[in-house]
């Protein structure tokens, strides 16, 4: 799955990694930015960040109250 951002400059995929299904964090949120060098909020073009299940699920559901928290609020 993956999902642009900032005007398509960054781009957000979240996969589970099966090369890493034996460590408990083998869930990747990879984070990919693009675009002038000096418009870049990154060091880096591109990071991973490995997270456990649990914490995807809690990232979910954060996401998920805050969305509907936005969508309450813009009606």
């Amino acid at each position: 799955m993956e999902v642009e951002i900032l005007n398509g400059s960054m781009k957000i995929e979240i996969f589970y990694d099966r090369q890493d299904r034996d460590y408990e964090d083998n869930i990747c949120v990879r984070i990919k930015e693009s675009g002038p060098e000096d418009e870049k909020i990154m060091y880096a073009n591109e990071t991973n960040l490995f997270i456990t299940a649990q914490q995807a699920r809690q990232l979910a559901e954060m996401l998920l109250t805050v969305a509907d928290h936005s969508n309450h609020a813009s009606r």
